[in-house]
């Protein structure tokens, strides 16, 4: 793509320069932004069922920078009626402020819904400028570094309505705007279509996984092999000569660190918290080729109990969703490491093969007994109690070591895979952003770009 002519000082130093002719403005002046606070808050009494109040948006409504359905938490008319100012409609574009912080999108699809937002999110209305020109700039890195620099980067902290009203951005002409939307949806239409298709085949590949799991760690790997009733009724049948046992009776369980993100650094003992567990290294974590944060060697002394051992479980105690309840790791190296905040360990009583309990933590057997077991409304936790009343399944020590022997060798080229398309999504992403950002602030020009005819 061609430039500008000529450029200028935006006089943002994240903004850089801008064309000639555009202004720099802050968000303040081309759109009001309202949240839910203070008196206007809500509590769990407020929560109803579906045809008894109006959904309440809250960070799970945000995938992708699309509003999705899938949890849906609806609160009662007389909270929904109070605040008038954050009713949501087709065509606002919310923000959350509070947790997964960044996430935007542009509401285009109520089905019909009355909606309002909860206290995480902020709405902005009474745009006086394109609104998905608006859109793109608030998913930009012209936006998202500076929300990124006043929250360290982390999915959980918060921004004030304040601070979002004085962000500033680039102004071109009404007319550019326009052009640099119908662009960037054409464009980004393409890439997200691309993305589509290899997260699709990701989802295949993951439900390959969780079959072979499943089938191993609950019918073993001989087929002809007699099975009797688990005396589970959701469990069904199970190998003769297979024991069922209760978790507190395989398990010692202890907390992790009471810490905060505050006392992780650089260097020390490796570290696991609880969201890492949730976004990046569940099931398993190794320090020697995961990117672990690190606490003081002095918990050494102070919280030996909340240190690691190879083969030590470590549950993440909270969850956003349903489906991340039960959520764990294991540690799979002899380099010690520290279960961190919002966690639960589970240390091993027995010689039992630690490989083949993690499969069986991972499979849906297991997850669906912790699943009907938690409850919750915007948090689902997970105590000891809930995971000492869980049922394990245990073959004799040596069918377990085959059982892990032979799901490692099976799921290996599945986790390459996958792990290949993953990396391809992630610089599909990082272009993807750039392309934005770029068409933004001028530093491409698209004013005589034409989508192809179809």
């Amino acid at each position: 793509m061609k430039r500008y002519e000529t450029y200028k000082d935006s006089g943002a130093e994240w903004i850089g320069d801008i064309p000639e002719n555009w202004g720099s403005t802050s968000l303040k002046y081309f759109a009001k932004t309202f949240g839910r606070i203070g008196y206007r808050g809500y509590t769990v009494n407020d929560i109803v069922i579906e045809g008894e109040g109006a959904i309440s948006l809250s960070p799970s409504n945000i995938n992708n920078q699309k509003l999705v359905f899938e949890k849906r938490t609806f609160i009662s008319w007389d909270k929904y009626e109070e605040s008038p100012e954050i009713k949501i409609y087709e065509g606002d574009v919310v923000l959350v402020k509070t947790a997964s912080v960044g996430k935007v999108t542009i509401i285009d699809n109520l089905k019909g819904y009355k909606a309002t937002i909860n206290p995480q999110l902020v709405v902005f209305k009474d745009i006086e400028i394109d609104r998905i020109y608006f859109y793109y700039v608030l998913i930009s890195d012209v936006i998202q570094k500076l929300i990124e620099s006043e929250t360290n980067g982390g999915v959980v902290g918060t921004l004030t309505q304040q601070s979002i009203n004085n962000y500033k951005f680039p102004l071109p002409s009404p007319q550019e705007q326009t052009q640099i939307a119908a662009y960037l949806d054409y464009k980004t239409g393409l890439i997200d279509s691309i993305i589509a298709q290899k997260e699709d085949l990701i989802k295949k590949l993951k439900e390959q996984r969780q079959a072979i799991i499943n089938e191993a760690v609950t019918k073993g790997l001989n087929p002809d092999v007699k099975l009797k009733d688990s005396g589970i009724e959701w469990l069904g049948d199970i190998p003769e000569h297979w024991e069922v046992v209760k978790f507190r009776y395989k398990f010692d369980t202890t907390k992790g660190l009471t810490i905060t993100k505050a006392n992780l650094q650089d260097e020390g003992i490796p570290c696991v918290n609880y969201g890492e567990i949730h976004s990046k290294y569940g099931f398993e974590v190794n320090p020697e080729v995961h990117n672990l944060k690190y606490v003081s060697e002095g918990y050494i002394e102070t919280n030996k109990g909340s240190l690691l051992s190879k083969g030590d479980f470590v549950f993440a105690d909270t969850s956003e969703d349903i489906e991340g309840a039960g959520n764990f790791t294991h540690l799979n190296s002899d380099v010690p490491t520290f279960a961190g905040y919002h966690t639960i360990i589970a240390r091993l009583k027995d010689n039992s093969d630690f490989r083949f309990i993690a499969y069986f933590m991972d499979s849906s057997s297991y997850r669906t007994q912790i699943q009907n077991l938690v409850k919750g409304v915007k948090v689902y936790s997970i105590t000891n109690k809930i995971l000492k009343d869980t049922v394990l399944f245990f073959p004799p020590e040596e069918e377990q070591k085959d059982i892990a022997e032979y799901i490692d060798n099976k799921v290996t080229k599945i986790f390459m895979s996958t792990e290949k398309l993953e990396k391809s999504i992630q610089k599909i992403k990082e272009y993807r952003q750039s392309l934005i950002s770029e068409a933004v602030t001028g530093k491409v020009d698209v004013r005589d770009w034409q989508a192809p005819k179809s």
